[in-house]
């Protein structure tokens, strides 16, 4: 069954719950409305759709906007061989959903990830603690405000005490100049006269 007809179900099943199905490039995407609804919605999607495979969890910044994040849910039905995408919106205070682990066991890494590093809670998760920095770092890397030159941590003996350039690295858009710093995107912006 094509994930369209996949999307049309859930449509179905939770009516202004989620939106109408959006297609873009063959891909199907669902937002969720109440993003304290995703664990029912996503289980609906597992239980009665099939969606039994969890390809990813991931976030989105969007900075300046409201709802500031986004939540991604990247599914696929090995029995449909179709894959569906469940995105939720959240405010910039205090962002937390529902944890989804009972459903995916895979969700356990990629909600701590997310939280790690974008700051998003997962209520109800079995062990919500940070995956990839260290325990006690005040920052979360991959929100926007966080320069791409990294910034200084108080925690001695603990990681480096300097900030660790990204000489080189997938988001530096402008090669030479003297430091990352300076080759940061956001460090170019001119102002207009």
């Amino acid at each position: 069954m094509p994930a369209i007809d996949q999307a049309r179900k859930l449509k179905s099943a939770f009516g202004d719950a989620v939106s109408e199905p959006l297609e873009f490039r063959g891909e199907i995407t669902l937002v969720i409305a109440d993003p304290q609804r995703v664990a029912e919605i996503c289980g609906f999607a597992r239980r009665e759709l099939g969606f039994d495979y969890l390809v990813d969890l991931c976030s989105v910044d969007l900075e300046g906007e409201v709802p500031r994040f986004f939540v991604v849910y990247e599914l696929y039905s090995y029995a449909h061989r179709c894959h569906l995408r469940l995105k939720t919106g959240l405010p910039e205070e205090a962002p937390e959903l529902p944890t989804v682990t009972p459903l995916w066991a895979t969700a356990n890494w990629h909600e701590r990830e997310v939280y790690d590093l974008m700051g998003i809670r997962f209520r109800g998760h079995p062990d919500l603690r940070r995956i990839l920095m260290w325990e006690g770092y005040p920052h979360h890397p991959l929100r926007k405000e966080f320069p791409l030159a990294g910034k200084p941590t108080e925690v001695p003996e603990v990681a480096f005490t300097q900030a660790a350039p990204q000489e080189g690295g997938p988001f530096v858009t402008q090669s030479g100049g003297p430091d990352a710093t300076a080759r940061e995107p956001r460090a170019n912006v001119r102002e207009e006269p």
